[in-house]
């Protein structure tokens, strides 16, 4: 071959072989199969949006708590505690805790005391003791004495703030339980940076009258929320909550849809439990933290522990945004071009199965697919002067032809091997 013909050769292409089948029966059942991939590749697109370039969302949130609760302390008179008394402490940037049972330790001092028997060592004497250890559980440091809690124990003495606190069961019912109606506003700033969109949970038509006004059974995009409905709502009971605390995660979920024709992005929000709900089947149950307010007396600084049981409320946004990209829709085009195969697939599959015609499928499966053998036997028919019938010879390129062995057959037999061997 010359090098014109190696230059024809590398020029040519080669293409699969293709059975066309003139049967309305099976051009309709391919037709309809196209028909339901591309419905189901229209619905699967506009469903998802696959057509659109997407964003995560990020986000900012702060919780403004009201409400104004009457507490009663056992034996004493009752006190009004507002949001500077049962907000705690500042919590993590996005919860905000709400003070609803507590125990009240007054007039604690710098001094040396006994531990109570559940908390400290119980001894007899004073080597029980060893002076300057501390114990995980204990309020303070130990001076080394043994001392007489009360008629029946005796326990180590520590130097820590006196009174130590021997209360550790809170209160049933919750002194703040009437937090139930509490209400807390969230506003939330959200950002999609690859858009350069900014929107807030407070909607610009929003004022303030309406934020006075507006209820969440009424209104889903109302961001005033009542403690109680949200407690509610996570499938807690604010009542039973309240004695020893929780965990209620509150989530906002932001579905933005940044197209033109079809913008929408609005907020969702949903709530649920965090922490276990059956407080008997777990260790530690709640939510509980300590804080003192101090004050100076006689010259000698005194202070009143409070510990502090109540609902920690977790804000979590999640979301993303959407806008039209032509490259995700031809990648997304792309991609789903190789559900048509299932078409052919389909159908091949019922042609060679018992619901097609036997004959008919046979027929297409034969045109369909061609079967070459790997090598071609060249058979000689060889006849002796002094024999009648006929000898068959395979036709070997290593041996000489009168070195291969032959097969005797009649003439009769000849025909009917010659007119089988033309059929194929």
């Amino acid at each position: 071959m010359g090098v014109s013909g190696k230059v024809v050769a590398l020029c040519s292409y080669e293409t699969t072989k293709l059975v066309r089948i003139h049967s309305v029966r099976l051009g309709s059942l391919k037709w309809t199969l196209n028909a339901a991939v591309l419905l189901f590749i229209c619905v699967l697109m506009l469903w998802n949006r696959k057509y659109q370039q997407f964003d995560q969302v990020v986000s900012s949130v702060t919780a403004k708590v009201k409400g104004v609760a009457r507490m009663q302390l056992p034996g004493e008179e009752a006190v009004i505690w507002d949001e500077a008394d049962y907000s705690g402490p500042s919590q993590d940037k996005n919860s905000f805790f709400v003070v609803t049972n507590v125990i009240v330790t007054k007039n604690q001092k710098q001094g040396r005391c006994p531990e109570p028997p559940s908390s400290g060592r119980r001894c007899r004497h004073h080597n029980d003791c060893k002076r300057g250890a501390w114990e995980p559980h204990s309020h303070g440091i130990q001076t080394g004495s043994c001392v007489k809690f009360d008629a029946l124990a005796r326990t180590c003495e520590v130097a820590a703030w006196c009174p130590v606190e021997a209360k550790h069961k809170p209160p049933r019912p919750a002194l703040l339980a009437s937090a139930e109606k509490f209400t807390v506003l969230i506003k939330n700033n959200i950002h999609f940076p690859a858009f350069n969109f900014i929107r807030r949970n407070i909607l610009p038509e929003m004022t303030e009258s309406y934020l006075t006004r507006c209820q969440r059974g009424n209104d889903s995009l109302c961001p005033v929320f009542t403690l109680g409905d949200v407690v509610h709502q996570a499938g807690g009971n604010f009542s039973t909550m309240a004695v020893e605390g929780g965990v209620i995660g509150i989530q906002i979920k932001w579905d933005c849809n940044l197209d033109h024709l079809t913008r929408r992005c609005l907020p969702t929000y949903s709530f649920r439990r965090l922490d276990q709900k059956e407080s008997n089947k777990t260790l530690s149950p709640g939510f509980n933290f300590r804080f003192a307010k101090y004050k100076t007396v006689d010259r000698a600084e005194e202070r009143t522990l409070y510990k502090a049981f109540g609902i920690r409320f977790d804000i979590m946004v999640f979301g993303q945004a959407g806008k039209f990209s032509f490259i995700q829709l031809v990648v997304y085009i792309g991609s789903t071009l190789s559900y048509y195969a299932l078409t052919t697939v389909l159908m091949d599959w019922l042609i060679g199965t018992t619901c097609y015609a036997a004959e008919e499928g046979q027929n297409y499966s034969e045109r369909k697919v061609e079967s070459i053998p790997d090598k071609k036997e060249c058979i000689l028919c060889v006849s002796y002067v002094d024999e009648e019938n006929i000898r068959l010879v395979k036709m070997s390129h290593k041996k000489r032809l009168q070195d291969v062995k032959t097969i005797r057959v009649q003439t009769r037999k000849i025909r009917l091997l010659f007119l089988s061997l033309t059929r194929n």
